[in-house]
Formats: C-alpha cells, structure tokens, sequence
C-alpha cells in the first residue's frame, strides 16, 4: 500500500525507474506516458514485490471508486507487459486462478533533488554563507543598474525581501541536513546485491557486518546487531525500522564489476521519513576495508555525533586486512546465531577458516570459542575439551586484542558455565560491556551470571538492557523468561514466555522455560504440554506415553513428578538424561540420597546447570541437609 514514507523513493528495477513523487515511469532515463490507472496498476505491483496479490485485491486497491469487469485489470496487465518487455525480461507473474505478482531485482533510490549534502557551507546563488553566522554577518548586496551605492525606497524593500528569501533559504537547507530531533538508534539493514554474483554476496554481507561493527562500537549510538537484521532483506527500509524499534536506518546496495566496487547508500528517519544523508562511493576491490571506514565516517558526521579521538580510532578500527578471513567470520557468526549443534558445527568451521586465512584475527577466536562453549552445553561434544578448546581460543582473542569486547564476554562465558571462576568471570563482563556497552550478548550472559549468584535485580536490569540492544533475539528474551523462573515470579515469567511463544513459534527453548513454570505453579497439564511442544520443535520424539498422560492428568505433585521419572528412565534407552534434571526430580519426589547422586554425577561432569545450583527452585527440599551446603562449597557457591 502506498504511504507516504514511500513516495519519498523512487523504485528502481532493471532499465527502469519508477517514481511514485511525478507519476512518470521511465527507461534508460527517458520518460514513457501511461494512463492513470494503468500507473497505479504498476506501482501497486512494484510496491509489493515477490508478494501475490490476487485480482479482488488488486481490482479494490485500484479501482476502489468503481465497479468494473476482471477483463479491465487483464488489459491493464497486458499493456504493462509489453511496455516493460525491454529484453525479453518478464516482470509481472500470472498466478493461475489467484492474481499476479511483481518479480524483480528491486532497489530504492533516493532522487538526486531530494539528496542533501553535509557542507560546513552553503551556496546561495554566489553568495557563500557559513553555518552559524547570524542575519548581521551577511555582507551587502551590491546594486544592480548604475552602480551608485545608495538605497531607494523601492530598492530598499526589494533589497529587504531578496534577503529575508535568502536567509529562509539558507535555514531551509540548513534544516534538511539535520536530524527532525536526536537519532539515538540505527539499524544496518542488509546491503542489496545488484548481481547475483557470490563475490558480490561476500562483499554486501561484509560491508553490512562491518559497519555494524563499527558504529556499534561508538557509546552514544545504539546499533541493532548483525542476527537482527538478517530477514530484512527485501523488506521496505522505513517498515524494517519500525519493526526493529530504530530512529533511523542505514540501507545500500553493492554492485561489482570486474575489480571495481560501486556502493550507494542512504540514511533515513524512521520516525518521518526524511532523509538525512546518501551517498555514492566508487572503490576498487582493494580498498573495500577504506570504503567500510569512509562510510561509517560519514553516517556519524550527518548523525551530528561528537567523536572522541577514540571513537574516531574504533571507527576506523580494522581487525583484518584479509577480506575473506572477514566473509568467512561474519558466516560463522551467521550460522553461529541460528543456535543449533549443526549450525554450531558449521560455524567453527567458518572460524576455523577466518583464522586459518589470518593467524592474528582476534574476533574469530572469539566466535571459535562462543561456538565450542555452545556445543558443550547442546550436549553435543564432550565437554571439557570443548570448554578447553574455548577458553584456549578467547586467551588467543586476548592476547591479540585486549580490548576486544567479544573475547572477554568470550572468556567470562567458559570460566562462568564450566571452570566456575566467579571472580574472573564477572570481572570479564564488566570489562566488556565497559569496552562496548552496545553488544548485546555481554548483557545477555552476564544477567545470567548473576542470576546464578541470586541476584535477580541486577540480572533483569542486565537482560532488558541486552533486549533494549536486540528488542526481537528469541534467545535474548527467553532470557529474561530464565531469569524471572529463578527469581521465582513465575506469572511474570509465564506472561513474558507465552509471548515469545507467539512472537517465534518455532523457538523451542522457551517450552522448557514454561513446562518449569509451570511445575511450580502445580499446572501439570500445561507443563507436559510445554515438554511435548519443546521436543517436537527440538526434532525429539514427541509421543505421548502412558507415563506422560499419567504426569498430565496428575492431581498431586507425586504422582506428577513419579510420572515424569518414568518417562526419563523409559527416554534413557535412547537418550543420556541429564544429571542435574534427575537431580531436581528426585528431590521433588522426596529421594534425598538418589538426588544427591545424581548431583554428584553433575558436579564430576561439571554440567553447565550447576551454576544455578544456589537457586533452583526444584532443588528446595535439599537445602537443609549438610550435603547441600558442602556441594555449593565446593562449587564456590557458598553464601
């Protein structure tokens, strides 16, 4: 639907160019007439691009004052078909029985009138103003005709309102190159590709990443994270921006050809739709790394962001001079975010290769060490060489860059969830979120550091700033669902984890947040409920079993929890339970020795539950037993 964030672009595809602002559709920059309905016809279908549209949909959009026949949308259809058919390129899909959809290769692109230029002067019809001066400081305007320096009345007023015109032109352009009101948030959406080129695609994904590094690195500046903004896509710039919570978005597209790089690029208000800044850069292949900086340069200046020498020295940060150790690290940390032990496994492959490409690329050691650390916890390698493997890598990250946010979150990670290092742990995510304040998983993994140390006030204070950071991370919020459950605001936490639950239907992590909700809060039904959902959205098995519909229907917490022993021990043929769960049931159900055992067996494999071992809920019926106290010394727990 057309708006009227929309018309402030023009769409481009191909040879043309399509502007909504003048009506006009235009090829190799020559204008074609077409008739009124036969142009909205078209705009509707460009505006929504790859989407179907059916012909009732399309014939109210257009038609919506008058009735008329389906034949008239046809041969609104067919004119166009042949007006685009340039090369033989269709554009406008028929789809049997629905309707139509628009195909193409699809860019917006800011008219050359509408793009302002951040000057430290303007140029006004010869006369050079700089910003700042007031009224008083223009000089005089000479007379025209005789050359006598005097004033008549009538040139006087006519000197008077040539002047009063200036100036309003002078503050207008002035106005339009800065921002409406503060911009404290951006999102990088994903650079387009006019090619389908793969290099093309290497060189998009690093720029994006890259700039996302970079202005993510300066303290005043909130910037959405490299996983927030993958499915944008195709999307509309100003829709993006507004789902992703930003004042402002940064878009571009990359073209290659042969070893020379053409970028452009535009900066827009999310809240109304101005632009603030664009720009076209034209770099060889070579100098991708100086392009990044130039243009992260640039989108500070017209933010009006004060740089410190430091964050002048972070912008221009370069942390390879390797372009494919690069693209190999930002698809390491692609696959690393989908947060999945296969994807796990391709990620380290994808570091493995940045490093291996540059010996000294800090922040691949950092991703190498995150994904081993994750492996291990998804019970998918064995754990302590690959907590090992992890801490072994963030040391490298460290020791050649210690001021690498990422490592240190790295590092705080393996030393928090297997080495039980408290102290060195929380001094590394102090470190961190110190260095870079905007990166979202310090926050993140911190607040559940001190959820394990109970406490809570700090750990919600820590998560919702990592939400603020990344508003739509699925595993960002079930965090703050982590945390309310230990914390023990269990409707809190069931309000917050049944939104996510709609939000993202296919993350299964949030089931298992709930069903423990749940269980304390004695709604057996909805507890299996939430087992079921996890295991089948995990890829497990998820029949229900007679010990399952027993645990469903229980009426006490005994029966509930005998019914879900007998499951473990029925699902331990096929799969190892974990120690620290067996634990929680068996305290549950009374069985202090067996509990106990099974702690043993966790504490000796050191399973990364253990850190919240000071405020399980399930655990409670231990706690004043001695053996209790000794195991949370030994952990370093101890109150």
């Amino acid at each position: 639907m057309e708006t009227v964030e929309n018309k402030r672009f023009v769409y481009e595809f191909g040879k043309f160019l399509l502007d909504p602002n003048e009506k006009t559709l235009f090829v190799n920059g020559e204008p074609i007439h077409l008739p009124a309905k036969e142009f909205e016809t078209l705009l509707l279908l460009v505006e929504n691009n790859g989407r179907a549209l059916s012909k009732e949909e399309m014939m109210a959009a257009v038609w919506q004052d008058a009735f008329v026949e389906e034949s008239n949308l046809a041969k609104q259809i067919s004119r166009l078909r042949k007006t685009l058919d340039t090369n033989g390129e269709q554009y406008i899909e028929t789809l049997p029985k629905h309707g139509y959809r628009f195909s193409a290769v699809l860019h917006h692109t800011i008219p050359q009138a509408e793009q302002p230029v951040i000057l430290e002067k303007r140029t006004v019809n010869r006369l050079t103003v700089e910003l700042g001066k007031s009224e008083d400081d223009l000089p005089p305007v000479p007379l025209l005709g005789s050359g006598k320096r005097f004033w008549t009345p009538w040139k006087a007023v006519a000197g008077i309102m040539a002047a009063v015109a200036l100036i309003g032109l002078i503050w207008f352009w002035m106005g339009r190159s800065q921002p409406a009101s503060k911009i404290d948030s951006v999102a990088v959406l994903p650079f387009k590709s006019v090619t389908a080129d793969q290099s093309d695609d290497n060189l998009r994904i690093g720029l994006t990443d890259a700039l996302i590094t970079k202005l993510g690195d300066l303290k005043q500046l909130v910037v959405r994270p490299t996983n927030a903004i993958r499915k944008y896509d195709s999307q509309d710039p100003l829709a993006a921006g507004r789902e992703l919570g930003v004042d402002a978005v940064l878009d571009g597209n990359v073209q290659r050809v042969a070893q020379q790089i053409r970028v452009t690029v535009q900066l827009v208000d999310v809240r109304d739709g101005r632009l603030l800044w664009g720009g076209r850069f034209d770099e060889q292949v070579a100098d991708a790394f100086r392009l990044q900086d130039e243009i992260a340069e640039q989108v500070a200046a017209a933010l009006a962001l004060r740089l410190t020498g430091e964050d002048k020295r972070l912008i221009t940060k370069r942390y390879t001079a390797n372009p494919e150790a690069h693209y190999a690290y930002v698809r390491g940390r692609i696959a690393w975010n989908r947060r999945t032990s296969e994807d796990f496994l391709e990620a380290i492959k994808y570091f493995e290769e940045a490093i291996a490409k540059d010996p000294n690329y800090a922040l691949a050691y950092a991703g190498l060490a995150d994904s081993c650390s994750l492996l291990a916890d998804y019970r998918a390698a064995e754990q302590k060489e690959s907590y090992e493997k992890a801490r072994d890598a963030a040391l490298k990250a460290l020791e050649l860059d210690d001021n690498l946010a990422e490592a240190h979150t790295s590092l705080a990670y393996a030393n928090m969830y297997y080495f039980w290092d408290w102290q060195r742990a929380e001094s590394d995510y102090k470190r961190a979120i110190a260095l870079n304040p905007n990166y979202a998983t310090a926050h993140q993994w911190y607040s559940e550091y001190l959820a394990g140390q109970g406490r809570f006030d700090e750990a919600l204070a820590e998560i919702r700033r990592a939400k603020e950071i990344d508003p739509l991370s699925s595993v960002i919020n079930a965090g703050e669902v982590w945390i309310l459950y230990y914390a023990r605001r269990y409707d809190e936490a069931i309000e917050h984890g049944r939104r996510l639950a709609d939000m993202n239907p296919q993350f299964a992590e949030v089931h298992e947040y709930l069903k423990r909700c749940y269980d304390q809060k004695g709604m057996f039904r909805d507890a299996i409920s939430a087992r079921q959902m996890r295991r089948k959205l995990a890829g497990l098995d998820p029949t229900e079993t007679e010990p399952i519909r027993r645990a469903a229907n229980a009426t006490d917490t005994s029966a509930y929890w005998k019914g879900r022993l007998d499951q473990e021990i029925a699902d331990a043929q096929k799969e190892p339970p974990s120690s620290f769960d067996m634990a929680e049931i068996y305290a549950q159900l009374g069985d202090k020795d067996k509990a106990f055992a099974w702690l043993e067996k966790s504490f000796e494999e050191r399973t990364y539950t253990m850190m919240y071992l000071k405020v399980a809920p399930n655990l409670d019926p231990l706690r004043s037993d001695p053996r209790f106290a000794d195991l949370l010394k030994r952990v370093g727990l101890a109150f």
